[in-house]
């Protein structure tokens, strides 16, 4: 396994990170606990070492399923542990979401007891709240930090304007600063290529893709003018800006070109993202112990020039295949 340092800190995280959002305590749609744990428990022995979840993940089962799979065999030590706050964790308490200090002191705590551990090695803003004064939160979060509950701070879905604030706010008032930002990119959604990458890349910033497949888009399971597979993730339709004709059309010419390349299409989009400058650890979301297989295997392999070059034909650079860019910008657009 690869290891990268995550952004200007120098700790060392492994090139793939487990997303735990599918590990729960119950198997209805996301892993049943034995299953999540032994995923987990893989993962490790593979050499990954950067886990990532969320305490609205399940209300909390996520978290508390990965802290009995790291409690096991005295593992916890050996991981670095990153969780997230924000979303509501509760229908009647006004005050059970968002990034003011009210929430953030608790969420943490709970989030500590649900992981079964002391502190928690990145603590992540889970959106952005233009309400909320970035101060309020960074100085939260600076005091868990000299509380020694947490170790590092970054965000997730943030604007590039966004962390740059939060810089000077930092640096103003002598705070820690956000090291990273987990945002959603893949061939579908190319957008964070504009703004955020460059953006990290200047001041230090580690990037943790989610989504890298797009939801399953790019895995082949969704066909243009076929009904979704049973069971799928998008069996019922989707949010139209992942799934809807346009996309589709583009990943049904990236299926070729993945049948030409002898390549599964899932390992490659995996592998493209986790190869791009500035990508820090790709998140991964297994469900099932085949899929982690899968995803460990991409990690494997390597990316050409001549594959950049074709893959930028099919979904160039910068570009986002929404309804929004269909309307605007007619089925066969390409722009950047």
């Amino acid at each position: 396994m690869e290891y990268r340092p995550l952004g200007r800190t120098g700790a060392q995280v492994s090139a793939l990170c487990l997303g735990c959002m599918n590990f729960s305590d119950s198997g209805d749609t996301n892993a049943d606990e034995p299953t999540s744990i032994r995923i987990i428990h893989r993962a490790l022995d593979a050499g990954i070492n950067f886990l990532d979840t969320a305490n609205v993940y399940s209300r909390g089962k996520s978290e508390t399923v990965t802290g009995r799979a790291l409690a096991e065999g005295g593992r916890r030590d050996r991981v670095f542990l990153a969780t997230k706050f924000y979303n509501k964790m509760d229908d009647t308490d006004p005050n059970a979401w968002g990034s003011h200090r009210f929430h953030i002191m608790k969420a943490c705590e709970d989030s500590l007891r649900r992981l079964q551990t002391d502190h928690i090695d990145l603590y992540q803003v889970h959106r952005p709240k233009g309400s909320v004064p970035i101060d309020e939160t960074l100085r939260a979060l600076d005091d868990l930090i000299r509380q020694g509950k947490v170790r590092y701070v970054g965000t997730s879905t943030f604007a590039a304007w966004q962390l740059v604030e939060s810089l000077w706010a930092a640096k103003e008032l002598g705070l820690n600063r956000f090291v990273c930002e987990q945002p959603p990119y893949n061939l579908l959604d190319r957008r964070i290529e504009r703004e955020l990458l460059p953006m990290c890349r200047t001041y230090g910033f580690g990037v943790i893709p989610w989504a890298p497949i797009a939801g399953g888009l790019l895995s082949g399971k969704y066909r243009l003018g076929q009904p979704r597979p049973e069971g799928s993730r998008y069996e019922k339709g989707a949010f139209a800006n992942r799934d809807n004709d346009r996309a589709l059309a583009a990943v049904e010419e990236y299926l070729t070109f993945c049948t030409e390349r002898s390549v599964a299409p899932a390992h490659f989009a995996l592998a493209w993202c986790l190869h791009q400058p500035g990508v820090t650890s790709p998140i991964i979301g297994p469900r099932t112990m085949e899929q982690l297989e899968d995803y460990l295997t991409a990690s494997e392999l390597v990316i050409t020039d001549a594959d950049r070059e074709r893959i930028d034909q099919i979904f160039p650079p910068g570009t986002h295949f929404s309804e929004y860019y269909k309307a605007d910008f007619g089925p066969n657009a390409r722009w950047q």
